[in-house]
């Protein structure tokens, strides 16, 4: 049973209006971190329904990862949910963290191997060697003290293998199953290595190459800062701002990459010196901070608590957590003896040589990490917010310690009720990969523009994935997630494209008003009314049921399965476009299709429909197609080589288009084809060349230009499509099956032909002779032993045995010999 320690406490919530208000909120509940439950959402000025949100943006000093995709992306999903769904006017307000110990330590880094790498060109290889030696040893020493310090670079990976054997087969170091620590050590070993690896390599290539400084760049970054940091100018803050300016930049494009909605306010540290100040003046004149003699302020918990509030209101379970507090401190703050608990954490901490500082009363010094969010929070948003959100990671000690230093900023000491900054934390869930977080700290991360620039993920795929997994649970990237999130976004493509193909012939209702289409009264007996009607009721009750993607992903999935097995002849053209409009309209608002609103006329979502300068091409194509295949299936008609020509006449003369670029392939595809079949003569195989002619057109020329088509049944149509990612893979598939069962064939055969050999051998030795070996020395008249190489008398049992064998090879031989027209001896 809990401690009253580790008991959150009360947590107070908004006043909603009254029925006298006339103000109607949708029944949302929230997941909310400060009650670990679900509570109904009242924002605090809810007669206008406005929405306050504060979330910790990036601490910028290296690329974003796919972790922080998870993290950003689904708070974008939330936030898109709370304005296009349910009609909060929200005012999102996010932090750039551009001053912090990484970004200190990064900066100074990567300045002092610029000054490093200037040295070694004057110099020569043996600094850089004698460097990294030393900086190799330095590395070893505190990151895997398992190995010998001395070890040599040629000696690493034999070293590594004999002391960690267990970490890198998967284990922990007790045996166990391992966590974040074996990650780190993991991380520790493949740095080691590529670094030994590239020493060695300066005994054949003396040259350092990039790549050599690329593989020795981790171990020798912290080697470097360890003897230099303390000497840089820190009052030149270029050193510092050129490393933060540039990964904001590019955080900000990989996040509209991703198709994340910009925050309508971004605050950055440098730019509140002056308020920070202020801030942790205002802390410390309440009376819950104190000075200390280097000139850094301390947040006091203990008279916080004092004066009836209450400290890690999120975490108290891990208030004493040692390790979660030197985390939150910075790997560049040192233990002080001056402070009055070890939980205490810097407000404003005194600059040290080699780092950065702004004037305080205190002197020059910088801002603690998790008083910049209580600074631009409370100066954006007041007093009081409605959402605070950020990674789950971020909850204690981070947002633990805004929390107590914000309302230790809005309240007076001795005050009897507690002040409430935040009425609802959102945490987002971390993504897993094999078991461990996706974090700088581990190395173990894939940058997000990496992934989308392999193309391993799309932005629409992506999302689809964290919306299939939810906000606030751990997701882990499994082969299955990936599986589900595929098969949901092929779904509702092809329903998209046929939704298309069908609008398409009624052109007049291709764009609508959605609140028209939403407001059609369809027949409630219909097969399509009563499956739109429940999901978007299930859509609802999930996203009031704390945002509940993967419900409402299911109930979108099964309107779709509806749909597809409903009478489609029975469809009304209103029915289509309302089923077509609401689908449309919520995968909008997910942001799975761009800048696309929820207001958007248009139905589907981008690349279910081919070019549209390629239109009048295909289509003459694809009914050339159709023609052609009809009627050389057709046991009724004989294809004649005019009627061909005629065919092949009618499309070419019928085109009529732009003079587009970008149209050349596939006119002169068209032509192609056109002159191909007017070329097909009489034949006796003319049917048979026909749709091969045809095959080849869907299957390599067309394909080859991203186009597919896909032939449906009774008669329909061929349906004129994108190749899509899914089609790629399904065709991939196909042809690594033929190619096994091409391949299995072949070894078949190879089999068959070794046994016919062996058979064929086999045949050709004679039952008289077979036994004429030096096993034996005496044979009977049919050549069958009846004395071994010693002279012994052959046993009675042993006898029979050779006489079986003897039949057995008389009648392959006489086999051998009829097959071979030589006739039974």
């Amino acid at each position: 049973m809990a401690t009253l320690a580790r008991q959150q406490p009360h947590w107070q919530p908004p006043p909603p209006p009254s029925p006298d208000d006339n103000v109607e909120l949708p029944p949302l509940a929230i997941w909310n971190s400060l009650t670990r439950s679900k509570t109904p959402f009242i924002p605090l000025d809810w007669k206008n329904r406005r929405v306050t949100w504060y979330v910790c943006g990036p601490t910028v000093y290296d690329d974003a990862h796919l972790g922080h995709a998870r993290n950003y992306v689904s708070t974008d999903i939330i936030r898109r949910i709370m304005k296009d769904y349910f009609k909060f006017h929200v005012t999102f307000v996010m932090n750039i963290t551009d001053v912090d110990d990484k970004i200190i330590v990064r900066g100074r880094q990567q300045h002092l191997l610029e000054e490093f790498n200037d040295t070694a060109r004057r110099k020569g290889t043996a600094t850089v060697e004698e460097t990294c030696l030393a900086a190799l040893k330095a590395y070893i020493s505190k990151n895997l003290p398992l190995l010998p310090s001395e070890t040599a670079p040629e000696e690493v990976s034999k070293q590594v293998e004999e002391h960690y054997d267990l970490v890198i087969n998967g284990k922990s170091l007790d045996g166990g199953v391992p966590g974040d620590k074996e990650a780190k050590i993991k991380m520790h070993i493949k740095t080691a290595l590529a670094a030994s690896e590239a020493m060695t390599s300066l005994k054949t290539d003396p040259i350092p190459s990039k790549d050599f400084n690329d593989r020795v760049q981790d171990i020798l970054l912290p080697y470097l800062d360890s003897l230099y940091g303390s000497t840089i100018n820190a009052n030149d803050h270029s050193i510092f701002t050129k490393l933060t300016k540039k990964f904001e930049d590019r955080f900000m494009e990989d996040v509209r990459a991703l198709n994340c909605v910009d925050p309508d306010v971004v605050t950055r540290v440098t730019e509140y010196g002056q308020q920070i100040v202020d801030f942790v003046g205002k802390v410390e004149k309440n009376g819950f901070a104190y000075r200390t003699s280097d000139g850094s302020v301390y947040f006091d918990i203990e008279a916080f608590e004092a004066a009836n509030n209450n400290y890690a209101r999120l975490e108290p379970w891990n208030r004493n957590d040692k390790d979660l507090q030197a985390d939150g401190e910075g790997a560049l703050t040192k233990k002080s003896s001056e402070k009055r608990s070890d939980a205490d954490f810097a407000l404003w901490k005194s600059s040290k040589p080699g780092e950065p500082s702004w004037p305080s009363p205190w002197g020059n010094g910088r801002p603690g990490w998790h008083i910049e969010c209580s600074a631009m929070a409370s100066d954006k948003l007041g007093c009081q917010i409605d959402i605070h959100s950020g990674g789950v990671d971020l909850a204690f000690p981070h947002h633990d310690n805004e929390l107590a230093q914000s309302e230790a900023y809005w309240c007076d000491k001795g005050q009897q009720t507690q002040h409430q900054w935040v009425n609802y934390f959102m945490h987002m869930g971390h993504l897993s990969i094999q078991g461990s977080k996706m974090s700088k700290s581990l190395k173990n991360f894939t940058t997000i523009r990496e992934a989308l620039g392999r193309g391993d993920w799309t932005p629409r795929g992506l999302r689809i994935v964290f919306l299939l997994g939810g906000w606030r649970e751990g997701i882990e990237i499994t082969d299955d997630l990936v599986k589900e999130g595929s098969s949901w976004e092929d779904k509702v493509n092809n329903f998209f494209i046929k939704m298309s193909d069908m609008l398409d012939k009624q052109p007049s209702h291709r764009r609508v008003d959605p609140q028209q289409a939403d407001s059609q009264q369809e027949d409630p007996q219909t097969a399509v009314w009563q499956p739109l009607q429940k999901a978007r009721t299930d859509v609802f009750d999930a996203l009031c049921d704390s945002f509940n993607t993967p419900s409402a992903m299911r109930a979108i999935s099964e309107l779709v399965s509806d749909y597809n097995s409903a009478d489609k002849a029975a469809l009304t053209i209103d029915q289509l476009l309302a089923t077509g409009r609401w689908v449309t309209s919520i995968t909008n608002m997910f942001g799975l299709n761009g800048r696309a609103s929820i207001s958007d006329p248009s139905i589907g979502w981008s690349g279910i429909d081919v070019p549209q300068y390629a239109k009048p091409y295909l289509t003459s194509i694809s009914q050339l197609r159709d023609s052609l295949r009809q009627q050389a299936r057709s046991s009724s008609n004989k294809l004649e080589s005019e009627q061909l020509k005629l065919l092949a006449s009618q499309p070419a003369s019928s085109q009529a288009t732009e003079d587009v670029a970008e149209a050349a392939p596939y006119q002169k595809l068209l032509s192609t084809f056109c002159t191909d079949v007017s070329a097909l003569g009489p034949s006796p195989t003319l049917s048979q060349d026909i749709l091969q002619l045809c095959d080849r057109i869907r299957d390599v020329h067309l394909w080859d230009l991203g186009i597919y088509l896909e032939d449906r049944a009774d008669g329909a149509p061929s349906l004129i499509r994108p190749v899509t990612k899914e089609l790629r893979a399904a065709k991939a598939n196909e042809k690594a099956q033929q190619e096994a069962r091409e391949q299995a064939k072949r070894l078949a055969l190879a089999e068959r032909g070794k046994a016919e050999k062996a058979k064929e051998e086999k045949g050709r030795v004679s039952h008289l002779e077979m036994f004429k070996t030096g096993e034996w020395s005496a044979w009977d008249e049919d050549g069958v032993p009846v004395k071994d190489k010693e002279g012994v008398e052959v046993t009675k049992s042993r006898g029979k045995k050779l006489r079986k064998e003897w039949e057995r090879q008389r009648k392959v031989h006489e086999a051998w010999r009829e097959a071979n027209g030589l006739g039974v001896p």
